[in-house]
């Protein structure tokens, strides 16, 4: 079905495909014979909570509870333990819901090059002549081939259909030849700001997109992403965040799919009460002029859809070789790219804080940490550094003394901790070498400086998964070496990974005040899970089943349910 527009932000298209969900449940519920994980101040273990109106009003003693709460529907847990429901700081709803149907080649699926181009080529076969080929995961960090995916590759799969495929961090995309030509876009093409193409000897394009701008410029031209349903697909992201556990998460980068349009489709899937998440965003550097046309301030919302933070993108992908190093990539003469230079970014960011917004930051390249760091400090100096906490995302090569000028102004960094897992060999063996690899998410090193951070998988880059970013901040084990480690000084205890993913990552997205903890007038919001992480074996906690998730005092997922 063709939607405009228009239909995406009218609340009826959201309602019309089920009943609405009832109001939170006006009755009163006493869940007992749990382990209860509070994750209070005192990371408290209690036996029972009790819930009513879809806020918490009592947390103990079972037997106590159940002598001053006998009007409750008492709900027996058998001796299963319950979270807060997990936050997810960090992720992108709307792509995650956009490209979640475009075929996944990544490296969990198809180990090499050829074997990805094989996949390519069937779909071609299947595909109607005119029909663009689109793909999603594409990491030649992980996939065994060449450094990069070209136009001419890409022809081998058609020279008819316009080939599109993203690369697994989003910060790279490639397209064939067709598609450079149904875009218009040749030798002649200029490059946007802080985004180019790949180009050979003589500036004719190769097909590598490298950022978003120039990604834009071709896949627009794809008649079919109109073609989508968008309003199921931004449901089905928030059930599947439901069943690992997930009841708030936060897109960082609003605007950058569809443009301004996209806060009132927010408003319009909130008010379709078919929100089985709550959404914390960060509105994109990109389109600052249009937020303030729009007069977006810090703050506008609700407990269930709220802007937190305004985000810049400072640099690119590690593992792309794109983040902003200090000195060259390992066999490289290359030191990444500012995709804002320093100088600009601090002008962004004091512009932004005289205007109230808590800075978001992405920043994964040691270099590009410290052009961070100088922009945050001219604020902090100016005392502007309000609304706090100000994050920097991915951080990923972290060094001491960059942590001393964090600690200084109590900034918060926020670990794609799968960088660990799944990227670690490669940082190790051909990204950085072994020496620098070792300051990748360094999780440890801030607990032991006083800095509150949080783990998140930046989906689609990796999956949406708590007990997994759990494990692997804990185990900080790799993928590519199950028996080996990155920087095992690192790894840090299952309570502390526990509080990264709730009550710290509710700080974060500024919500601390409401989810993040089971305490007495905060959102009803928990996760019931088949076995207690604290008591499995480390390296078997993602395998943990999610049984049940709460949101709001209702049951959004069950195991039992899920078919």
């Amino acid at each position: 079905m063709n939607v405009t527009d228009e239909e995406l932000c009218d609340v009826s298209y959201w309602k019309y495909k089920s009943e609405m969900p009832p109001e939170p449940c006006d009755r009163k519920r006493l869940f007992v014979n749990a382990k209860i994980f509070t994750v209070d101040e005192g990371f408290s273990v209690v036996s029972a909570l009790a819930i009513e109106d879809g806020k918490i009003v009592a947390t103990g003693d079972g037997s106590i509870l159940k002598e001053e709460h006998q009007d409750a529907e008492l709900i027996d847990c058998q001796g299963r333990t319950i979270l807060p429901g997990f936050v997810e700081p960090h992720m992108h709803f709307l792509p995650i819901a956009t490209i979640g149907k475009f075929e996944d080649v990544g490296p969990f699926r198809y180990p090499s090059f050829d074997d990805a181009l094989t996949r390519l080529r069937e779909l071609a076969e299947a595909a109607d002549a005119d029909q663009w080929i689109m793909a999603r995961q594409f990491d030649p960090s992980l996939q065994e081939g060449p450094g990069q995916l070209t136009r001419q590759m890409l022809d081998t799969v058609s020279t008819t259909a316009p080939v599109f495929v993203y690369n697994a961090s989003l910060h790279f995309a490639y397209c064939n030849s067709r598609a450079l030509a149904v875009a218009g876009i040749d030798k002649h093409t200029p490059d946007q700001p802080g985004s180019s193409f790949g180009r050979e000897q003589d500036g004719t394009p190769n097909g590598v997109l490298q950022g978003g701008r120039v990604m834009s410029l071709v896949v627009r031209h794809n008649p079919a992403q109109q073609d989508y349903d968008l309003a199921e697909a931004c449901i089905e992201v928030c059930h599947r965040a439901n069943r690992v556990g997930i009841t708030t998460f936060c897109d960082q980068g609003t605007g950058l799919s569809r443009g301004v349009k996209e806060l009132e489709m927010y408003q319009a899937l909130a008010e379709s009460r078919r929100m089985t998440t709550r959404l914390r965003y960060s509105l994109s550097y990109a389109l600052a002029d249009q937020w303030d046309q729009q007069s977006v301030q810090y703050g506008d919302g609700d407990e269930f859809v709220r802007a937190t933070g305004w985000k810049i993108v400072s640099d690119g992908s590690n593992q792309g070789l794109s983040g902003l190093q200090r000195e060259p990539y390992l066999f490289s003469e290359e030191c990444g790219v500012a995709y804002v230079e320093a100088d600009s970014l601090k002008e962004m960011v004091l512009d932004r804080a005289t205007k109230g917004w808590p800075m978001v930051v992405h920043a994964n390249g040691d270099q590009a940490i410290d052009n961070v760091l100088d922009a945050f400090e001219v604020a902090f100096d100016q005392g502007l550094m309000t609304n706090t906490p100000w994050r920097i995302e991915h951080c990923s090569i972290l060094h001491d003394e960059q942590i001393v000028r964090m600690r200084k102004m109590n900034l918060s960094p926020s670990f794609l901790i799968g960088h660990v897992y799944y990227w670690g060999k490669a940082m190790r063996d051909t990204i950085f070498g072994e020496v620098k690899a070792s300051l990748l998410d360094r999780t440890a090193a801030c607990e032991e400086n006083g800095i509150r951070w949080t783990l998140h998988s930046d989906e689609p880059v990796t999956e949406m998964g708590p007990l997994r970013c759990i494990e692997n901040a804990v185990t900080r084990k790799l993928w590519r070496e199950p028996e080996s480690t990155l920087a095992s000084h690192e790894c840090i205890d299952v309570k502390t990974a526990i509080r990264a993913m709730t009550i710290d990552a509710a700080w974060q997205c500024h919500s601390d005040h409401e989810i993040g903890s089971l305490e007495v007038g905060k959102c009803a919001d928990f996760v019931v899970l088949g076995k207690d992480p604290v008591k499995v074996a480390a390296d078997e906690i993602s395998q943990i089943q999610v049984l049940e998730t709460w949101m709001n005092g209702q049951c959004v997922f069950s195991s039992s349910d899920d078919g």
